[in-house]
């Protein structure tokens, strides 16, 4: 239940920060480059602020899933993982491309567009890489997601019942 608690939280910050970001580009005074620069500065304290927190209040044995035990060393394929795929490709190209995303379009496209797109690709991975189940439920609720955000994002059926 934490879990999910946790999971609606993010999606409601993230939520509520993309109208924000996407009411400034609309502006046009500050371009995706600087807007999401300027958040990943702003956050880059408050995160290390929760991982300094989280590591030195934790109860025992708690702290493994909130921050970095130093005993047991990363591999390099752990390295690779965390700062590639989790650092460059998720925190940094994601970021700048949804930016520029929803400086060029809509963000009540945009956002449902790449966070569809996310838990499909996670879905598929997991199962792939990760040894996950992939069951008819999480294929079914992929696909219906897939379905909702394709109505969303196409317009043609809005402007078709408005004309």
């Amino acid at each position: 239940m934490q879990a999910i608690i946790f999971a609606v939280v993010a999606g409601l910050c993230w939520g509520v920060g993309e109208v924000c970001a996407k009411a400034v580009l609309h502006t046009h005074k500050v371009g995706p480059f600087f807007a999401v620069a300027l958040r990943t500065t702003l956050a880059l304290p408050i995160i290390w602020g929760a991982y300094l927190v989280a590591r030195r209040f934790a109860p025992e044995g708690a702290g493994k899933g909130l921050s970095f035990q130093g005993d047991e060393a990363l591999t390099m394929k752990q390295w690779v993982l965390l700062l590639g795929g989790s650092g460059i490709v998720a925190g940094a190209l994601a970021m700048i491309a949804f930016y520029i995303s929803i400086s060029l379009g809509e963000v009540s496209k945009m956002k449902p567009i790449a966070f569809t797109i996310a838990p499909a690709t996670a879905v598929l991975l997991g199962a792939l890489f990760l040894g996950e189940a992939l069951t008819m439920r999480k294929v079914l609720g992929v696909a219906i997601v897939l379905i909702g955000v394709m109505v969303i994002a196409s317009g043609s059926i809005a402007t078709k019942a408005g004309t």
